[in-house]
């Protein structure tokens, strides 16, 4: 098994393989775990699309696989593995993190109370929210 982070949150994945530098995902997985689809144009999120390198397809695409890590590195975005191989973070490139530092908007998050009922940021928007943290480290 093998655990994606990614703008989408954290996907098991079992049928993923490491195989050095490269993720190999099954199509379906890679959908899942990123929000990036195999179309014929190739690999599309929403309105854009990325077409696959005719030259070097191989590197990207093999039997119904997707190597996650090459393509997020042609996206120009960081790729980083655990020495195992069994977690992969597929982050955000500096241009995506500065601009959602700049518009000063916190990231929506689900958190439960002592009760244990669940409460989400979004559920005060247009409020004034003062949000403490703390960390023992």
């Amino acid at each position: 098994m093998t655990t994606v982070l990614s703008d989408q949150g954290a996907t098991e994945v079992a049928g993923a393989h490491a195989d050095g530098e490269a993720l190999w995902l099954p199509a379906g997985e890679m959908e899942q775990a990123t929000g990036w689809t195999m179309k014929p144009e190739g690999l599309c999120r929403g309105p854009v699309c990325v077409p696959v390198p005719a030259g070097d397809a191989d590197a990207y695409l093999r039997d119904g696989e997707v190597n996650a890590a090459a393509f997020w590195r042609r996206l120009d975005k960081p790729v980083l593995a655990s020495d195992q191989g069994d977690v992969w973070v597929l982050g955000e490139d500096a241009g995506a993190r500065s601009a959602a530092l700049e518009s000063l908007e916190a990231p929506d998050f689900a958190l439960p109370d002592l009760d244990g009922r669940v409460h989400t940021l979004s559920e005060h928007r247009g409020k004034k929210v003062l949000l403490a943290t703390w960390a023992s480290w």
